[in-house]
């Protein structure tokens, strides 16, 4: 069990008529990381570690009608973590995010701070990886349809959505970096996997 954060590059809460408008021009970026409180897995305790990832499709990530393909994946596990530690975060991601990490092009160890508090939340993931978070408010909603348009991307985390202040990848193996802010894109939750 622990904490889960992740944000896109598209609305993930917003009215169907602006999701329309991003689909297969926004949302092929993702950064997702969880903080395990307490658990181990496949028997390696991970208890207080953190990974995180930086995701890239082909198509909006959530549209049910586009092709988005493998996702290309570049990994960030807590500095901390042994060696089985590591290749026990990297199975848990892989098996919580799916697809999306079905093609790993780079995996580096460095220091990660995750906090969360309600939908507020931080991460840095070493210089690559950036988000924060703040709740959304009344400011938030521009047509008065909006509701969660794009389900978490980890299907076992219970979450709600949040507004990104920082959304950024900064590193190399993904062909491109973005920057984000600003966006309807984050969910802030925890995971009991």
């Amino acid at each position: 069990m622990g904490d889960y954060l992740e944000a896109r590059t598209a609305d993930v809460y917003t009215g169907p008529c602006f999701a329309n408008s991003e689909v297969n021009l926004a949302g092929r970026e993702a950064v997702l990381a969880w903080r395990v409180t307490r658990g181990a897995w496949e028997g390696v305790p991970v208890d207080g570690l953190a990974i995180a990832a930086a995701v890239r499709v082909r198509a909006t990530l959530g549209d049910p009608f586009g092709d988005r393909g493998p996702g290309h994946a570049v990994v960030v596990v807590d500095e901390r973590a042994t060696p089985a530690q590591r290749d026990a975060l990297v199975a848990f991601a892989h098996t919580m995010a799916g697809d999306l990490l079905d093609d790993v092009t780079d995996v580096e160890s460095a220091p990660i701070t995750l906090s969360v508090d309600g939908a507020a939340a931080s991460l840095a993931a070493g210089s690559v990886l950036e988000l924060r978070t703040r709740v959304l408010n009344h400011g938030d909603h521009l047509c008065g349809n909006e509701e969660v348009y794009y389900p978490p991307l980890t299907a076992t985390v219970t979450a709600v959505p949040a507004v990104t202040l920082a959304h950024a990848f900064r590193g190399p193996g993904l062909g491109m970096t973005w920057s984000s802010p600003g966006k309807r894109s984050a969910f802030v939750g925890r995971f009991a996997r």
